[in-house]
Parts: C-alpha cells; sequence; structure tokens
C-alpha cells in the first residue's frame, strides 16, 4: 500500500486507468524485484496477449504527466514536511552511477541510513560530470529545500573549487572530497600539496580559512583532514581530505560520512533490490522506471519503519545476530519483505491452515502472526 501522501498526488496527475497500472506495476516491482521489460510484461497480471502488456507498459513509461517536476516533486515537499525539522541540517548527495552505456546523476537526501532519491537525470556522454551540468541539476532541485538548511555531500569528482564558490555564493553548507594532489596555502605564500601535509593513519588536521588551489578569485575554505587509525593492523590506504564550509574538523568528518549512504540506495537499486541494471530500457522510459524505483523504494521504506515501530520486524527478518554492532536489515529490507511475506501468504492460505491444524501445540503462536500479518496489510 502506497503512503496516503504519494497516492493524492498520483491521482491527481493520472487519470484512473493510469493510477490503477501504476499501483499494479508497483506491487510487481516489490514481488519479483526486476525491472526488465521483458520481465514485467511477462509478469503483468492483465488478460491481454504478451506483446500488447509489453506494449501497454512503453506507453505508460512515455506519459508525459508521469514525470519527476509533476509527480515526484510534490511528494518529497510532503515528505520533507513530515520527516524533517527546519533548524536541523539535511544532508543532500551528489553522485553519478553507470552501467553499459548508462551514465546516472543523482540527487537525493540522507534519510534512515540510505538515501531518498529526489532527482536523476541522464548524462549525454559516459564518464565524468562537469561543472555546468552539477549547476544545472542542482540548481532544479534547491527550491524544494528554500525552508531549510542543506548541506551537500560529494567524492572527489565533485570537489571543484568553481562548485565550492557556488555553493558559497547560494549560502549552501558543503562536504566535497578533495583530491591528494590539490595545494594549499599553510602560510603566507607557502603552498603545499595535500599528500604533504602530514598527515598519518589516526591522525587528523583542520586547515581554517585557507586557499585551496594557486588560482586567483575564489573564497578561502576550510579543509578536514582525517585518516582513520589501524584496526586489527590494518588502516586505509589513505586519508580524507574534505573541502568545506563546516566550522569544524568534528562537523565536517561527521557530515561527509553521510555520503556513504547513497552507495547503499544504488545497491538497493541494483542487485541488492530491483536489478535495475538488467533493464533494457533507455532514455525517457528509463528515467520514468526509475521514478517507479523510487516510488516502490521509498514506499517500502516508509512501510519498513512503521513495521518496526510496531515491533513486529522479527516476522520478516532476523533482528540480532551475535557479534553484529549494527542493524541487520535496513528499513528498506523490512518494508519490501515484509510486503512479500505478506503476499506469499495468501496464495498458500489453505496450505498453512491444514499445516497448522497438525501442529496444534504452535497455534497460539500461529494466531498471533497471522495478526501481525493482517495490521501490516
Amino acid at each position: 500500500m502506497l503512503p496516503i501522501f504519494y497516492q493524492t498526488y498520483l491521482q491527481k496527475n493520472l487519470n484512473l486507468a493510469e493510477y490503477l497500472l501504476l499501483q499494479i506495476l508497483i506491487n510487481l516491482l516489490q514481488s519479483i524485484k526486476k525491472v526488465s521489460l521483458e520481465t514485467l510484461a511477462t509478469s503483468l497480471p492483465i488478460p491481454i496477449f504478451f506483446e500488447s502488456r509489453r506494449k501497454k507498459i512503453q506507453r505508460f513509461l512515455l506519459l508525459p504527466n508521469l514525470s519527476i517536476e509533476k509527480v515526484w516533486f510534490p511528494i518529497v515537499i510532503t515528505w520533507l514536511s513530515i520527516y524533517f525539522e527546519r533548524e536541523k541540517i539535511i544532508y543532500i548527495v551528489i553522485d553519478r552511477t553507470n552501467w553499459s552505456r548508462i551514465n546516472l546523476f543523482m540527487v537525493s537526501v540522507v534519510w534512515d541510513k540510505r538515501a531518498f532519491p529526489v532527482y536523476f537525470s541522464l548524462l549525454p556522454k559516459l564518464g565524468n560530470s562537469n561543472l555546468d551540468e552539477q549547476t544545472k541539476i542542482l540548481s532544479k532541485v534547491l527550491p524544494l529545500f528554500e525552508n531549510y538548511k542543506i548541506c551537500v555531500l560529494g567524492d572527489r569528482e565533485f570537489c571543484s573549487i568553481k562548485l565550492a564558490n557556488w555553493l558559497t555564493q547560494n549560502n549552501i553548507y558543503f562536504c566535497l572530497r578533495l583530491k591528494k594532489n590539490h595545494f594549499v596555502e599553510v602560510k603566507k605564500d607557502i603552498w603545499l600539496e595535500l599528500k604533504q601535509v602530514g598527515l598519518s593513519p589516526g591522525a587528523s588536521l583542520f586547515f581554517q580559512g585557507v586557499k585551496v588551489t594557486k588560482t586567483q578569485g575564489f573564497f578561502s575554505f576550510n579543509v578536514a583532514c582525517k585518516w582513520k587509525r589501524k584496526r586489527l593492523g590494518i588502516a586505509p590506504k589513505e586519508g580524507w581530505f574534505i573541502l568545506t564550509n563546516l566550522e569544524t574538523l568534528e562537523l565536517a568528518i561527521a557530515a561527509y560520512k553521510r555520503r556513504f549512504d547513497i552507495e547503499e540506495m544504488f545497491r538497493d537499486f541494483k542487485k541488492g533490490g530491483y536489478n535495475l541494471e538488467d533493464t533494457n530500457v533507455s532514455g525517457e522510459r528509463l528515467i520514468t522506471l526509475i521514478l517507479l524505483i523510487a516510488i516502490a523504494y521509498t514506499s517500502a521504506t516508509i512501510t519498513g519503519q512503521k513495521i518496526k515501530r510496531q515491533g513486529v520486524q522479527k516476522y520478516v527478518g532476523r533482528v540480532k545476530e551475535y557479534g553484529r554492532t549494527q542493524r541487520r536489515h535496513s528499513s528498506f529490507y523490512i518494508g519490501l519483505y515484509g510486503q512479500t511475506w505478506v503476499n506469499f501468504m495468501e496464495p498458500c492460505k489453505d496450505l498453512v491452515t491444514q499445516l497448522i491444524k497438525l501442529t496444534r501445540n504452535k497455534y497460539c503462536f500461529y494466531q498471533r502472526g497471522l495478526f501481525h500479518r493482517q495490521g501490516h496489510r
């Protein structure tokens, strides 16, 4: 079941037939976890020829009203108002992922140890994005956050001094990872490459109000340097050098750590969840398909949070595991596979009833599980 505020905006922009087909496709994504056109057409439970089902999905993916701006942005705005406080910083991650001939630029918000996709665009080339592409995409997204404090996080691809300047001019916090061959002015007219500043495993440094690169005409920034200490005799191969306008080392490092939550989201979109890499669509159809995944993904996360609040996640997956310091399953996993558990029980209802009758000593436990299943539905 989609959250109510999702339904409101989807019904507003789609006619009834389109809205019903969208719900069917979302249910398919949650059940079969595959987004290839052939697989979706094979599984689509509409009694028409296979080729007709395939063309129906193709036409649906080109609906003009099923766009990020018309459907997804209103949902994002409502989601922000429900789950975020205006006084606290929202962390926005910009990143890029690619497979085959696809090069996807993604803007997302860090949320619940994952990332909530906000905007996504196909780059018309392979390889890194450039400043124009980055600022153009960010300009589409920033109005959604006009009432919030935000901090943009990006890896070394996005660590352009010009991008840092642009973010500063727009009063936006940022943490962008520098390459170790960047120069920093440690004293007046004394420049060092970052790899020469003396950072070592277990050490940290913070340069405040310094110039980065020898090019003229840029603001002064802070540079937070951190190299994780050795654990079990092993240390990371290199440290972090973070270009930032946050005020302390601790704030900058804590913020940048959140960037890696988008990697979990990409894993969920790909082999760890919906198998996006196996799709055979491209262009506008691919963007719409990713929009459907975003709806399914975030809806599953919200459902997973609800299951956790009810305290019944143990019916879906293993909650605790000896020796683990972090939770085993994300809210996305709990929501996704919780729905799978409910859906698969329905066709097995008669078999389950017979099984329960054969194990009367477990009857009270079965009844409790059925009660929670009905509550989940």
